[in-house]
């Protein structure tokens, strides 16, 4: 993974109870990008039978978080501040993915946008797309 900090990015994405809840899995990690995936079950689901917004935009933030966390120092952390979900189509499939990747990387706030895609595998489509913003933070132990 080169220069990026590795131990953070496993804390991160490691523990969070919620994440661990939802079934998220990290797929791929480099510098400034994260790559998650979940295969979905009943309780990701709205009363239609749709992936809950809920879930999308957890995937998205958490997802970012990630990405976010590849760029930071020893000692420092990431938490979200802020962040927007335009839920582009109904999700409905057998997984999601998501893709964030780190737009601009400061050193009090970092700006991450997510693209999250719902299908079957080889027909996925981006059901919605996140611009999150995190705060820099060093991490009290």
């Amino acid at each position: 993974m080169g220069n990026i900090n590795t131990k953070e990015i496993e804390r991160v994405f490691r523990s969070a109870p919620f994440i661990a809840h939802l079934g998220l899995r990290m797929d791929s990690v480099a510098a400034g990008e994260c790559r998650t995936s979940l295969v979905l079950t009943e309780q990701h689901l709205q009363q239609d039978g749709f992936v809950h917004a809920g879930v999308q935009a957890s995937v998205a933030d958490h997802t970012a978080g990630v990405a976010a966390s590849t760029l930071v120092a020893d000692g420092q952390t990431i938490l979200s501040a802020e962040f927007k979900i335009n839920l582009l189509r109904a999700a409905k499939g057998s997984e999601l993915y998501c893709i964030a990747k780190v737009l601009k990387a400061g050193n009090t706030l970092t700006v991450v946008e997510s693209e999250v895609y719902c299908g079957t595998p080889g027909n996925f489509r981006m059901v919605s797309k996140a611009t999150v913003t995190l705060a820099v933070i060093t991490r009290r132990e």
